[in-house]
């Protein structure tokens, strides 16, 4: 990777961590919002937003105080994301499908956290589809706006 998309990323990273700190009632618990998770259209334009999200969750996770298997796995969960929103604009996928891995791997994978780790007290599935309405908050009415407005910039952005 060049100097100029590391730099990328931790901006993207940093970016991740302080919109999650900022509404942090909302970020997390079973009726969540990351407002940060609107970021995870950029993979769709810069292969450096892969690390820069990954690792952007787990500080804000850390800081966050979240338990470790969240740390770890909800980190996870957005590099898996990351990684096939990043996959998808390579494959030709449509720009409208591109928040759609963040909202399912974090519905999976978040869900099971909540229940199985947090013991939220609702089963998996509940818990994966208020993780997911969250996720598709988010990711759709943020993150769509967000990627079409950078769109225009594509090229001076992320070239």
């Amino acid at each position: 990777m060049s100097v100029k998309a590391i730099v990328r990323g931790a901006l993207i990273g940093a970016l991740y961590v302080l919109l999650t700190i900022a509404v942090q009632p909302i970020s997390s618990g079973l009726m969540q919002m990351r407002v940060s998770e609107a970021l995870c259209v950029l993979p769709f334009f810069a292969p450096a937003a892969v690390p820069g999200l990954f690792i952007g969750c787990f500080v804000a996770n850390l800081i966050m105080g979240s338990a470790l298997p969240d740390v770890v796995f909800g980190s996870l969960a957005t590099l898996f994301s990351a990684a096939a929103t990043y996959g998808m604009r390579r494959s030709g996928w449509s720009k409208w499908l591109a928040p759609l891995p963040a909202v399912l791997f974090n519905a999976v994978i978040v869900g099971y956290l909540l229940t199985y780790v947090y013991n939220v007290g609702v089963p998996w599935e509940v818990s994966a589809l208020y993780v997911g309405a969250g996720q598709a908050l988010s990711c759709y009415v943020l993150g769509m706006p967000l990627l079409f407005g950078l769109q225009k910039f594509e090229k001076k952005l992320f070239a």
